[in-house]
């Protein structure tokens, strides 16, 4: 990780802070983590508000962690839930949330995440939505893929969700040299034949897929899978026309796997690395929390790669059991409920 942009009078540091992160089972916070390591939680604070680490940083301290050659990038956003703040904030607004299928008050957090060859995945870029810079979540993903890609990452595939399948987006990998898989709409209209357009809902769709036209963009190749009762549909596309046709059913669930790992993702860094619970209000802070939570789950990524953990959650899992069994071994409690247990089947066999 990068040096402190200057001496920092503060106790706290990122390291600290990374650490309670995973560790805290409690709503994380300043002052908890005050009390937890004995510091004044202006400490704390001090540390979120001095320094400015920016994705650039994540970017470098992934490098030399993945096999940068033949890596898929997946893209998605989520909404960091804060529906209990009373109004608008520097980066708290109001945002749609596909989870949730409403509006929420929250921050809106854009990843690129990257899977290796060695099945290797981490964050490798990220934008916190500012409604202010005018930019919308494609601009953003573009200038992510772009910045990834400078940094000599060999891209195999990038994939998402329906919400990222605009023309544009297919245009821009397509002038990247990239291929891509991105689910669609069912009533996402295709062609069979040039001229002749059909919603993909209504096109037989066998399981090795189907190569046809996309409207304004080209030759694709279709897939359909079902999920939760319902065809999802998809859109696979390949520089090289010949990969296209071959690409199978087995290599698109394959994809289709490693895009589902993003979705994993937020669920840990909400789950585990406390990315929602945050009590500050400036905007530095809040990115520097958010920035703290992704090098949470690197460091988690990286652990599981090693195979110093079974999964993601194995960490906070195994954290407090020894602490669980001496209180229960040591709770007055217990001694008293096994004195009145054994107390009454003596009484009841007299």
């Amino acid at each position: 990780m990068r040096e402190q942009s200057r001496v920092s009078s503060a106790e706290c540091n990122l390291g600290i802070y990374v650490s309670y992160l995973l560790g805290e089972p409690l709503g994380a916070s300043c002052r908890r983590l005050g009390v937890v390591m004995s510091l004044s939680h202006d400490s704390v604070n001090r540390f979120l508000l001095r320094e400015d680490y920016t994705p650039e940083d994540l970017l470098k301290e992934v490098r030399g962690k993945i096999n940068p050659v033949g890596v898929v990038l997946s893209i998605d956003d989520t909404v960091i839930d804060k529906h209990y703040s009373k109004k608008k904030t520097e980066l708290i607004d109001y945002y749609w949330s596909n989870k949730d299928k409403r509006v929420m008050l929250g921050v809106n957090l854009v990843t690129l995440y990257a899977t290796d060859s060695n099945e290797v995945g981490v964050p490798i870029n990220y934008r916190i939505c500012k409604k202010e810079e005018g930019k919308t979540k494609h601009d953003y993903f573009r200038e992510m893929l772009k910045e990834v890609k400078q940094s000599g990452v060999e891209i195999k595939y990038v994939t998402g969700d329906s919400w990222y399948a605009s023309v544009e987006n297919f245009k821009f990998l397509r002038e990247e040299g990239l291929g891509f898989l991105f689910g669609i709409e069912r009533i996402r209209k295709v062609s069979l034949e040039r001229g002749k357009e059909q919603q993909v809902q209504t096109v037989d769709i066998p399981a090795q897929g189907l190569v046809c036209y996309l409207p304004k963009f080209g030759e694709v190749k279709i897939f359909k899978r079902m999920f939760k009762e319902e065809y999802r549909y998809y859109v696979l596309y390949s520089p090289d026309s010949v990969v296209l046709k071959i690409f199978k059913e087995d290599d698109f669930i394959t994809l289709h796997n490693t895009h589902w790992k993003i979705e994993q993702y937020h669920r840990i860094l909400k789950q585990v690395c406390n990315l929602e619970h945050f009590q500050v209000r400036k905007e530095t802070a809040i990115r520097n929390h958010i920035f703290s939570s992704l090098c949470g789950y690197l460091v988690l990524a990286i652990q599981k790669a090693a195979g110093e953990i079974i999964n993601h959650y194995e960490i906070k899992y195994r954290l407090f059991l020894e602490t669980i069994a001496r209180f229960v071994r040591q709770n007055p409690l217990t001694s008293f409920l096994n004195c009145a247990h054994s107390l009454f089947y003596t009484t009841v066999n007299a």
